[in-house]
């Protein structure tokens, strides 16, 4: 069913996990290749340094000392090289080579000696490359996959006790003013509402809660270099787009400290989903099996109604 006759129709009959794949197949905001990753992470690793998207990830993970984590989808080290300060293995798993590579040296220069790392991407044999079953499992902000199903149940096999995903919401890093500016559309595809809708339909109780970036903001040394350092958001950016980028930037970069700033902030807000094992209900949805168990009956005759709770601080969803 797509999306449009969902609208139109009964939403708890809708099959989530091909709305997903409808919706990343249409998405006009397509870079998730390891090509793409390697040449980003040089960028990408030095953006993270400020961010404050890991910390308040922490914060919220609150991590045990005893716990070894598996971290899918790493990057340079953003959570791992935190983590590893605070439990007792980390084995970081991310299909672009050169994002290894730095977290390798990240790990030499701070002599951080419990991370383990690997080239793996979500499509590899993660027990064949020597992966078990870890206290908890993450995959903070790398589910970017056509079947989300196949992953939620790999991703929670791997764990013992929790799992977290962290999904983009909205626009996510991208800031529509800037398409807006040069003319293009902004689609970035499903966010946090497809993976709740998907988990909710596979039995599984996740709670949701929401974390930031932080209020870092993004200096450069001159306008050419603010031009170069926001391809990674454009791709295939044409001539006359990059014209009308510098137009952009030249009335809303402000002098910041030495170098150079946006003159508005743009909040990027992430999505956290967890659960605790055994919050899945196996006989919903047994993960030993790969297919979804609902083929062939209705699937409201299985699934429990969402209830939303409320509190002063966050939305908490659960059954």
């Amino acid at each position: 069913m797509s999306m449009t006759s969902a609208s139109t129709g009964n939403l708890k009959s809708l099959d989530w996990n091909m709305a997903w794949r409808e919706a990343r197949q249409n998405r006009k905001h397509a870079r998730n290749d390891n090509t793409a990753w390697n040449r980003r992470a040089p960028s990408f690793a030095k953006h993270t340094k400020t961010s404050g998207y890991a910390r308040n990830f922490l914060r919220l993970m609150n991590p045990e000392p005893n716990w070894s984590v598996l971290d899918i989808g790493c990057g340079p080290g953003t959570l791992a090289i935190p983590l590893s300060g605070l439990v007792r293995t980390v084995t970081a798993i991310d299909f672009s080579d050169v994002m290894i590579s730095i977290l390798d040296k990240r790990c030499w220069e701070q002599s951080v000696t419990n991370v383990a790392t690997h080239v793996l991407g979500w499509e590899d044999d993660w027990r064949q490359a020597g992966i078990r079953e870890h206290d908890v499992a993450i995959a903070s902000r790398s589910l970017v996959v056509e079947d989300i199903e196949a992953a939620v149940i790999k991703l929670d096999r791997m764990a013992g006790q929790q799992v977290f995903i962290t999904s983009l919401v909205g626009d996510g890093p991208c800031d529509r003013r800037i398409f807006d500016a040069i003319g293009r559309d902004l689609d970035r595809g499903p966010d946090y509402l497809f993976v709740y809708n998907i988990l909710h339909q596979m039995g599984i109780l996740a709670d949701i809660t929401f974390v930031a970036n932080g209020d870092n903001t993004t200096s450069y040394a001159n306008i050419d270099e603010a031009v170069k350092g926001l391809h990674w958001m454009i791709r295939d950016i044409t001539d006359a787009e990059e014209s009308r980028l510098k137009t952009y930037l030249e009335k809303h970069l402000v002098k910041s400290g030495k170098g150079w700033a946006l003159s508005y902030k743009h909040t990027v807000r992430w999505a956290v989903l967890s659960w605790k094992k055994p919050s899945i209900s196996r006989d919903v949805f047994p993960l030993g099996v790969t297919r979804t168990p609902w083929a062939g009956r209705p699937r409201d005759t299985w699934r429990p109604e969402l209830r939303v709770e409320s509190t002063n601080k966050t939305t908490v969803y659960s059954y």
